[in-house]
């Protein structure tokens, strides 16, 4: 049968729409020799393009990502048989990130996310830089929390697959303008999330600035090695390479002290199940979220700070960070008032986080690492996140 002019037309074009939608880059093989990328449209948001990528490697590990607020949207990785599952918390299609909670609320437990222009509190909403006094939103009552009431958790970055010899990722870029949330000076940010040939998923931040600012970038994915929606975290094993923590006030400001853990239920420099002594800790609504001292000042190359360990699965996850601390939050506000993937139901502590950064309110702590950046500066910092299993 013979085909027509129009027939070959149609079918070129719907070839082309097929490739601008749903691209690939780099190549698998059973040699683990390259990472998949795969690039689909996922929507809109503030009238630009949302993508959704996907990364595996040959070992059938899966990450996947998108360039609203630069959010990781699933990890897939083995327990010891060998069974994949999902393992960090979040939703399944770019309306439920959105509307999490069915109020109109955009992942208000900052589930995946790339959090800045300063992750963590600031007091007040309030710091003195340059002679000059800046007041934030306070969006966090009484405190200034992750870059505010639009921060780049919640704006669409622009993005492009990268890849290279040792695997394939995303990079992400974003531009936020002198006056942001209230902070000066124009900033421009990346995040490269990228997974090995080996498994490894790598997080690499970057920022430069036009005035000085303070600059605080992490990520804020919260971890279920059981898998996501599978119960909670409190029999997880968790150590980490600190013996100090910034002690904080009753709104989670630190005081400036830097106290041992030793002897208390925030040591945890050998492995210990985070529900064994999580009903010492006082305070509403309870559990952990602390900061701790990984030491003076950030290194060049990622050092272990956290280990953690899931004994009914097997999965074991290291973190490793240039940064100076860690905050471990163990899922307190998580009330059973957002469904996840799988129509799952999230409830107090289905899910942790761990999250390397400067520390908390630095920019109003002068002894603390200098979190301020300034112009003819780069802000880097480098997070590696090793999966394995044991037996």
């Amino acid at each position: 049968m013979k085909t027509s002019f129009f027939q070959t037309l149609i079918v070129l074009l719907i070839g082309c729409w097929l490739a601008s939608s749903d691209r690939i880059y780099g190549e698998t093989t059973k040699n683990n020799e390259r990472t998949t990328v795969k690039q689909q449209d996922w929507g809109s948001a503030d009238g630009k393009d949302v993508f959704l990528y996907t990364l595996q490697n040959a070992n059938g590990i899966v990450c996947k990502l998108t360039n609203w607020g630069a959010t990781i949207t699933e990890l897939h990785v083995p327990d010891r048989d060998g069974k994949m599952e999902d393992v960090v918390l979040g939703y399944e299609s770019l309306a439920r990130w959105l509307d999490s909670d069915g109020e109109g609320s955009p992942n208000p437990a900052y589930m995946g996310c790339t959090v800045g222009r300063v992750c963590n509190r600031i007091n007040k909403g309030q710091f003195e830089l340059d002679g000059k006094n800046y007041q934030l939103a306070t969006n966090n009552d009484p405190n200034h929390l992750h870059g505010g009431n639009v921060g780049w958790d919640k704006q669409v970055w622009s993005s492009e697959p990268v890849e290279n010899a040792d695997g394939a990722g995303v990079k992400f870029t974003l531009t936020s303008p002198d006056g942001d949330e209230n902070y000066p000076g124009e900033v421009k940010a990346s995040v490269t999330y990228f997974l090995t040939n080996a498994g490894d998923l790598t997080a690499e931040f970057s920022a430069t600035s036009d005035q000085n600012t303070p600059v605080n970038m992490t990520n804020h994915s919260y971890f279920n090695l059981k898998g996501q929606g599978k119960g909670t975290i409190l029999d997880h094993q968790l150590k980490l390479e600190s013996d100090r923590q910034t002690n904080f006030d009753k709104t989670g400001i630190p005081t400036g002290k830097m106290d041992s853990v030793k002897d208390t239920p925030l040591d945890f420099t050998t492995p210990r199940a985070i529900g064994e002594r999580i009903g010492k800790l006082t305070g509403d609504p309870g559990g952990y979220d602390h900061n701790f001292v990984l030491r003076e000042e950030k290194v060049s190359e990622p050092q272990l700070a956290a280990t953690l360990y899931d004994p009914e699965s097997g999965r074991e996850l290291e973190i490793y960070t240039t940064e100076v601390g860690i905050q471990f939050y163990s899922g307190n506000y998580l009330d059973g008032g957002l469904t996840g993937k799988d129509n799952k139901t999230y409830h107090k502590h289905y899910g942790l986080c761990l999250e390397p950064q400067f520390h908390p309110d630095s920019v109003n702590q002068s002894h603390f690492p200098n979190s301020v950046l300034s112009p003819g500066e780069t802000y880097t910092h480098k997070c590696i996140y090793k999966f394995d299993a044991r037996p």
